[in-house]
């Protein structure tokens, strides 16, 4: 008997564990969790979520994977998204408003217009974490889609998110905006009638966002604004024309 209390002793000397009834403690007395790791540099690993035993780890040095929680609480380097938009297509182009115009002689002498392009209604049924990335394509004209623009003012466009906010206002939070200035001197003042030699084709705003999201039903808005500045210089902007894309995700 004395024999196994001495082996025990040493034992215990090389692996100091404590453990009590609120939890078990490594270089900790009193446990304050279950698991209580007690040391400031000390950190846990687990091999089933290495590189070598996980296809998930992409490994490499210093590199670090977010790891999750499944429904049995047991820790996974896989995410399973409450939703998921899978990255497609968002826009066939027949079916949206994605044009917005600028008529000096119509309109006020503001030179700001702006459109809601889509939207998107959804209900959650818990709180969540709503990830926006999106890829959307402009272009420019000064009316319809067939004149250039080539005068010397420039033009700004943006695009973002609105999350239940009906009427767009100075004070209506965006989300993700990202925009674009245009701008292309081509007037020919000695000949007038020239034909713009301007390059035309698709250009491009991109943003990403998170927003947190309580239990209930929620609207999500995407915008499209153009100004010309306070002369009011005609314009014409398609949104979405070309290979556009909104990517969607509920966490």
């Amino acid at each position: 008997m004395r024999i196994k209390l001495q082996f025990l002793t040493i034992f215990l000397s090389f692996f100091p564990v404590y453990s009590q009834v609120s939890g078990v403690g490594i270089n900790e007395t009193i446990p304050e969790q279950a698991l209580h790791l007690g040391s400031q540099t000390g950190t846990i690993r687990v091999d089933g979520l290495n590189a070598t035993n996980n296809s998930y780890n992409g490994g490499g040095v210093d590199k670090t994977y977010p790891v999750y929680v499944d429904n049995n609480g047991d820790l996974t380097l896989k995410t399973t998204a409450y939703d998921n938009s899978d990255g497609d297509d968002a826009f066939l182009t027949a079916a949206i408003n994605g044009t917005v115009s600028i008529i000096p002689i119509v309109q006020a002498d503001d030179g700001y217009e702006s459109v809601e392009i889509t939207s998107y209604t959804f209900t959650v049924s818990r709180n969540t974490i709503l990830e926006i990335k999106y890829s959307l394509s402009i272009e420019v004209f000064q009316n319809n889609l067939l004149t250039i623009l080539k005068d010397q003012y420039a033009r700004n466009i943006t695009n973002f998110f609105t999350l239940n906010t009906p009427v767009l206002a100075p004070t209506t939070r965006r989300y993700a905006p990202s925009s674009k200035c245009y701008f292309n001197r081509n007037d020919n003042f000695t000949n007038p009638a020239a034909l713009p030699d301007a390059a035309t084709g698709y250009i491009y705003n991109t943003g990403t966002t998170y927003i947190p999201l309580t239990t209930g039903t929620h609207t999500l808005r995407l915008y499209g604004t153009v100004c010309s500045g306070s002369n009011n210089r005609a314009t014409f902007i398609r949104f979405a024309g070309g290979p556009d894309a909104i990517f969607l995700r509920l966490y």
